[in-house]
């Protein structure tokens, strides 16, 4: 089956010019003294801030400036026909954005910005699925709504790119063992089951068995990644998920490396502690790890499920990299997104871009080739990369996940974003408070603390 079209519009090389007056007003602020930032809008998509530096007057903005993106809306086909129809009836779809001098954020409950001006971007996003398309690049003058001599000048990058995805859906929460289809508009597609089982912690010492058993088998690196140890108190261990293709071949499993443990004194896994997740692939007969996540739960007014995902090449533990790290809501849910060079929530804010392999080579076993997209080993991680849709606590959880194509080059590489997605769902569960019981499928007979 074909990819999903998507579209993203990305917001970037943002920057003021704001004249300094001869005679300035003692309770005027000049945007060169303090820190800038601005809101951006897209009709009914989540609000999104980013800081906007300052540009001397005199100073022309940089010819040779690297693209640095400051907002980023993704846009699925449904999206843009929504948005089209709502232009009919209504003003043209615009991107709006307000910029204000100070701090962004609120202090005592008031707005600690002060609002210098708003700009509107006009857009149609006719096309846009199969062509890239510019709506603004440069500067554009900033002023109070009634006030359009505003001599204040905001530089601007604004343009809409194709962004091909493939779609997946779960048919049933990971814990249930369900089916993965793939999703293109109307139609889906199975192309993956999934098997959720306890790993039989007492094999934690013997090495590496064929492929075809479980994920348990694969022992000899798992001291580099995690921390099997008995530890007193209350822990949640031992889960595992694999993922199979139609032919029941393994092609990628989610393993719970280091057990998701109260903090002493507590009913929370703490930032200090956390819990984690190796998510393997095939390679050479084994298991092989290609990511580890780690989640434990926040403190404070958010009480949402904080996590990291890092990128372990070459099986080195040491070497990872950070690709995303962010919150979810416990109660709501929301997206885990990988997004390299986006500002938007949930992103990758501390990449070090850093050159990786993306995806799995075409020589690796069962190679088939059936999304053939990839690029391995000649590109980097970069632009958006997957997401994966999850409920919050309490909830009926369905994942659905969204790959760039440029990320997948064979089933292994689906299987393995697929897998990650699945971890990231049972990580709801596994960050629970340990005063709230478990559903049944989740309870690991052999531990009688769960």
């Amino acid at each position: 089956m074909d990819p999903c079209p998507f579209v993203r519009l990305t917001v970037g090389n943002l920057a003021l010019k704001v004249p300094v007056a001869s005679k300035p007003a003692r309770s005027v602020v000049h945007p060169s003294w303090s820190p800038c930032f601005c809101k951006i809008k897209l009709n009914n998509f989540p609000l999104q801030t980013a800081v906007v530096p300052y540009i001397p007057s005199e100073n022309h903005f940089p010819d040779n400036q690297p693209p640095s993106i400051a907002a980023t809306f993704h846009l699925s086909k449904a999206d843009i026909d929504k948005l089209a129809a709502k232009s009919i009836f209504s003003a043209k779809l615009s991107l709006k954005i307000a910029v204000y001098t100070g701090r962004s954020g609120a202090t005592c409950g008031v707005n600690s910005g002060r609002l210098l001006g708003r700009v509107s971007v006009p857009l149609d996003l006719t096309g846009t699925d199969s062509r890239a398309c510019v709506f603004h690049n440069g500067w554009i003058s900033v002023g109070k709504e009634g006030n359009k001599n505003s001599s204040a000048r905001f530089h601007l990058n604004v343009k809409a790119e194709p962004d091909r995805r493939f779609v997946f859906q779960f048919d049933g929460e990971p814990e249930c063992s369900p089916q993965v289809f793939q999703i293109r508009g109307n139609i889906q597609q199975p192309v993956f089951t999934c098997k959720f089982s306890f790993r039989n912690t007492g094999d934690r010492n013997q090495r590496s068995r064929p492929l075809q058993s479980e994920p348990s088998s694969s022992r000899s690196w798992l001291s580099s990644f995690g921390s099997e140890r008995e530890r007193p108190g209350k822990e949640r261990k031992g889960w595992s998920i694999t993922v199979h293709d139609l032919s029941g071949s393994p092609v990628a499993a989610a393993s719970m490396v280091t057990p998701f443990v109260a903090s002493p004194g507590s009913d929370r896994v703490s930032r200090s502690n956390p819990g984690s997740w190796l998510i393997l692939r095939p390679g050479d007969g084994t298991w092989k790890p290609w990511g580890r996540l780690e989640a434990w739960r926040e403190r404070g007014s958010s009480d949402g499920l904080g996590y990291r995902f890092e990128l372990i090449p070459d099986m080195s533990a040491s070497a990872a990299i950070v690709l995303a790290e962010s919150t979810l809501s416990s109660k709501k849910g929301g997206k885990f997104v990988i997004d390299l060079g986006s500002n938007s929530g949930g992103g990758a804010s501390n990449w070090r871009n850093t050159p990786v392999n993306a995806t799995s080579p075409a020589c690796s076993p069962r190679s088939s080739g059936d999304y053939g997209y990839g690029l391995w080993p000649f590109c980097l991680y970069r632009g958006f990369v997957m997401s994966a849709r999850v409920e919050g606590e309490g909830k009926c959880s369905k994942p659905c996940v969204e790959v760039s194509v440029q990320h997948v080059n064979c089933t292994e590489d689906a299987a393995a974003y697929v897998a990650l997605a699945a971890a990231v769902d049972l990580t709801m569960d596994a960050c629970r408070l340990f005063s709230q019981r478990l559903r049944k499928e989740l309870s690991n007979p052999h531990d009688i603390l769960v």
